[in-house]
């Protein structure tokens, strides 16, 4: 009966305490990411009051955490989206794993962390906070804009890698041979493959199966769905995520956005839970020895997604100005760079890899917001400063008054000035 009453205290502390962050953070229109992360750090190994009830349980959260967070985002997407992003934005996501996942691969190697490390950090240097940019996005006014398409293809891309990316990593941080992580991998690209063809081709089906115009019908079936296939995934030692991940794609229309609202607060509290658990599992005190490489890696690559948004944005034919927005906008880190540093840390591979990836995670995403409203006025300064000042909207139309293309970059300027 303590126990009982001791738990409930601690985990009900935790959730008001995430509930106070939660609005504090929107008072001030920011991620509460580094808040939650935080917390645990405050609550956990070697802080201000170690947790010990409720912990066994918050585990459990935190994993539930990670599949709804992978579920809602599959639910954004239809598998016609993805294969139209493949078939179009594909050098774009090649550009932007080679730029951004080769400077936490490096930094692993040279700290003397072993392959393994580097393949985990090369993807939390790698991939980029989808629900940090979104609120960003809408934030600024930005949905709206040439270059945000550009954007979220990357993004598309980037989450879609996640069903390659997971199961390498998973068969990496379990030891398996090289024979077993090549079947593990075979088989999550063989599922996957599956889920995209059955999803393209009888999605209407299976949403017509799931749907259900009691909500309460609805999120259990949904709900059970997902948890049931990510749990088959994690037996076959492709990735829970990966199994909500492709449950998300399988379902769509009313159902996927009946199923969105009914799920998008399970998703913020237990991914918040999520996040605690993290910061739990991270000694405070190991934070500083890690710091400078930290500092170090969030300069380079908030440098080569800026790069990567830029090239993409001017390969889609964007405007200068919608370049460097472009740029400024992918630079935030958060979510799913705690769940791949969160495998590693879970499997033991390295104890200062969860620290680093804490303190760079906490770095990008309270850059990133101020990347992605400054690096266009910026670049334009310095640009002036060297005497090369961008052209304006009126240069454009009094030089080419005839081309269509330079007419819509005109507007576009135009109206983000308006509106930004």
């Amino acid at each position: 009966m303590h126990s009982t009453a001791v738990f409930l205290i601690e985990f009900g502390a935790i959730i008001l305490g995430l509930g106070l962050l939660g609005r504090f953070a929107g008072r001030f229109q920011f991620s509460p990411i580094p808040l939650y992360l935080l917390a645990g750090l405050a609550f956990g190994e070697g802080g201000l009051l170690p947790l010990g009830a409720s912990e066994e349980f918050v585990a459990i959260g935190a994993e539930i955490g990670v599949i709804l967070l992978l579920l809602m985002l599959g639910l954004e997407y239809t598998a016609s989206d993805l294969v139209s992003n493949l078939k179009t934005q594909y050098p774009a996501g090649l550009v932007d794993a080679a730029l951004n996942a080769l400077p936490g691969a490096a930094m692993a190697l040279l700290l003397g962390w072993g392959p393994v490390a580097a393949v985990v950090l090369a993807g939390v240097t790698w991939i980029s906070s989808s629900g940090v940019i979104a609120k960003v996005l809408g934030d600024l006014g930005r949905l709206g804009n040439r270059e945000t398409p550009v954007i979220l293809s990357i993004l598309v891309l980037e989450d879609l890698s996640m069903a390659v990316y997971l199961p390498i990593i998973t068969a990496l941080l379990a030891g398996t041979s090289l024979a077993a992580g090549s079947m593990t991998l075979a088989v999550a690209l063989g599922v996957a493959g599956l889920v995209l063809l059955l999803a393209v081709r009888y999605g209407r089906h299976i949403s017509r199966f799931v749907s259900s115009d009691d909500p309460e019908k609805l999120l259990l079936v949904v709900l059970g769905l997902t948890l049931l296939v990510a749990g088959l995934a994690q037996q076959l030692q492709v990735s829970a995520a990966v199994g909500a991940f492709l449950v998300g794609i399988a379902l769509s229309g009313e159902v996927a956005e009946g199923a969105h609202n009914l799920l998008a607060p399970l998703r913020d509290l237990f991914a918040a839970v999520f996040f605690v658990f993290f910061g739990l599992h991270t000694d405070p005190s190991s934070i500083p020895p890690v710091l400078v490489p930290a500092l170090v890696l969030a300069v380079i690559t908030a440098g080569t997604k800026i790069a990567t948004g830029y090239w993409a944005a001017k390969r889609a034919g964007v405007s200068a100005k919608g370049r460097w927005r472009a740029g400024g906008t992918l630079v935030a880190r958060g979510e799913f760079s705690i769940v791949i540093a969160g495998l590693a840390v879970t499997a033991g591979i390295e104890p200062s890899l969860g620290p680093l990836a804490t303190a760079y995670v906490l770095i990008l995403v309270i850059l990133g917001p101020l990347t992605a409203r400054y690096t266009e006025p910026v670049a334009l300064w310095l640009a002036g400063r060297r005497g090369k000042p961008e052209p304006t909207s009126h240069h454009v139309l009094t030089e080419d008054v005839t081309s269509p293309a330079a007419a819509k970059e005109a507007v576009d300027d135009q109206d983000v000035v308006g509106r930004s």
